[in-house]
């Protein structure tokens, strides 16, 4: 089994920071992508970074030159800097993971989700 803990969320003002982590833990053999999505209320889940193992970055263009994805493949961390935040980024932000475990099969899975609220 493979379990992700996220950490990082909370309350900013516009124009501030945060840092979210998500750190993959278990029977873990790869991992193979590791991202970020969020929901806002009423709206529906969007990507907003994904890292591939040997492959590109993804961002979407709300964030693009405001927010970070790094991976740490030591820790089975990933992480997103979040700078000049905005109102509209509140949402509940979700870790995603690709992985494969040492029973070599693949899967994807969430974290529990991390508040992050941008107050004006």
């Amino acid at each position: 089994q493979v379990q992700l803990v996220e950490s990082g969320g909370g309350l900013v003002q516009a124009g501030g920071s945060l840092r979210l982590s998500c750190a993959a833990s278990g029977s873990i053999f790869s991992i193979n992508a590791m991202g970020w999505y969020r929901q806002a209320p009423g709206k529906q889940r969007e990507l907003v970074a994904q890292i591939v193992s040997g492959g590109p970055t993804t961002y979407a263009d709300s964030v693009k030159g405001r927010f970070t994805i790094t991976r740490d493949n030591a820790k089975n961390t990933v992480y997103l800097q979040m700078n000049s935040l905005k109102l509209e980024d509140t949402a509940v932000y979700y870790c995603w993971v690709l992985v494969t475990t040492t029973a070599r099969s693949q899967y994807a899975l969430w974290g529990q989700g991390t508040q992050v609220t941008v107050s004006s």
